[in-house]
Order: C-alpha cells, then structure tokens, then sequence
C-alpha cells in the first residue's frame, strides 16, 4: 500500500491500528504549513521548531488516546493545537519577563494571573465550542471556506484553488457563512465574546 496517497484522514486510522508509518507521511505532508503558521507568529526558527515538535507531540498524545473524534479536518485540527502551543508559549513569556523584570518574586506575585488566565481560558474554551458548533452548521461550501480561512489561515486566492472556485466565489461563500453564522448566534442567543 502507498501510504503517500492515502488520504489524511485513512492515514489517521491506519496510525491509530498501529502503522506508525502513517504519521510519518502525515508530518511530512503537512509540516511546512504547520511550522510556517508558527513560524509567522514568534518570528524565531528555533522557537518554532520547538513548537513545532511540541504540537506534534499533542497530536500523537490526542490520536493514541480515545479524545481524537476524525471528521476528515486533520489539518485544520493540528493548526488550531499549533495555534494553542503558539498562545501558550507567549503566555509563559509574557509572565516571565514580568517576573524577571520586578526582580525577586514571591508565589504571591502570580496569584492572580495564573486565577484570571484559567477563568479566561475556561470562556475562550466555550466561546471556541460554540464557534466550532455554528460553523459545524453551516453549508458543506460556506463550512469549507471559513475552515480553511479561520483555522488553516489560508488567503483567499489559496482557498479559491483548493475549492475550485474563483475568488468572487470564495469571498460570497465568507460572506454568506459570517450571515449565516450572526443568524444563528441571535437565534440561540449566543454571544461570542470573552
């Protein structure tokens, strides 16, 4: 079997019955895009790279345990645990130089950060499942769009090519989906916002 024209999600499954070879083709089909989302926000190779190895390692963590539900969206799943690896990593930076910049510390000094950064995180989370939820809604065209504009930050030019479609054509289908998505938030009374 040519593992390198299976589909991601086949390749998925076959790692998951214990073909470690699939997720070899998996990291190399889709590490260049990983790592340059990554490599876009911390503007540091070596950064990135640890990021890199670090998202990859949830992932594998996430596949061999039974919390990975496949529905065909690898890529933009690995991009959103990049994107949370990316977060946290400026999150830990952000509280170290204010510790190191104020000198000595005591646990005190982070008391209230670390209280107000899970209550944050615990919001975002519900607003993401919420998001996700809307979205899971939408038309098959207006979900693929906003898929792969939202979580796998394509252009629009690259979602026209991956789609088929012109330009016109993706940024109507953006358009309908955010319209569609605004209905639905007023229908349920949803608010997205933290």
């Amino acid at each position: 079997m040519n593992l390198g024209t299976q589909e991601d999600h086949q390749l998925v499954a076959l790692y998951r019955s214990g073909n470690e070879q699939a997720l070899n083709v998996l990291i190399r089909r889709h590490q260049e895009r990983v790592f340059g989302q990554i490599l876009a926000k911390v503007q540091d190779s070596l950064v990135a790279d640890d990021l890199f190895q670090e998202t990859f390692i949830k992932v594998i963590r996430s596949l061999k345990s039974t919390t990975y539900n496949e529905e065909g969206k690898f890529l933009p799943w690995v991009l959103r645990v990049a994107n949370n690896a990316t977060m946290d990593y400026f999150r830990r930076e952000k509280r170290s130089k204010e510790i190191n910049s104020q000198g000595e510390f005591t646990v005190f000094d982070t008391y209230g950060e670390l209280d107000r950064s899970i209550e944050e995180d615990l919001v975002n989370h519900q607003i993401h499942q919420d998001l996700h939820a809307l979205i899971a809604q939408l038309p098959s065209d207006q979900r693929q769009v906003v898929e792969l504009r939202m979580f796998c930050n394509y252009s629009f030019k690259e979602i026209a090519e991956e789609t088929n479609v012109s330009i016109n054509t993706a940024l109507g289908r953006m358009r309908y989906a955010v319209k569609n998505i605004q209905r639905m938030m007023n229908e349920h009374g949803i608010s997205l916002q933290a």
